[in-house]
């Protein structure tokens, strides 16, 4: 059973950083893609980031262009666990943080797209003050 835990969510002011963590258990995770999204109060769940796996030390990465040169996504397959790191927050990055990971994919490839990924975390919430 494959089981994705998010945590690090919180309530910071604007201008801060929060980290982000995703557990995930089940299985291996070293070959594959993993993603962070995110849902705003009335708003439809969006893209935040993505990393490729790569069976060395190099990945490839993608980011939403609103959290670009703010947010970092990495990742520790010792340790099953993907990160996003949260810089310079703003009031607008407030929502519910979701992991998913992508099975299947190829090396060195990522995916925007909801439905490529095939399990997701029940979120953590992160709210930003201004």
């Amino acid at each position: 059973q494959v089981q994705l835990v998010e945590s690090g969510g919180g309530l910071v002011q604007a201008g801060g950083s929060l980290r982000l963590s995703c557990a995930a258990s089940g299985r291996t995770f070293s070959n594959v893609a993993m993603g962070w999204f995110r849902q705003a109060p009335g708003k439809e769940r969006e893209f935040v980031a993505a990393i490729s796996w790569s069976g060395g030390s190099l990945y490839y990465t993608d980011y939403a262009d609103s959290v670009k040169g703010r947010f970092t996504i990495s990742r520790d397959n010792a340790k099953n666990t993907l990160y996003l790191q949260m810089n310079s927050l703003k009031p607008e990055d407030t929502a519910v943080y979701y992991c998913a990971a992508d099975f299947g994919v190829r090396r060195y490839v990522t995916s925007r797209r909801l439905n490529e990924y095939d399990y997701w975390g029940q979120g953590t919430q992160v709210t930003v003050s201004s």
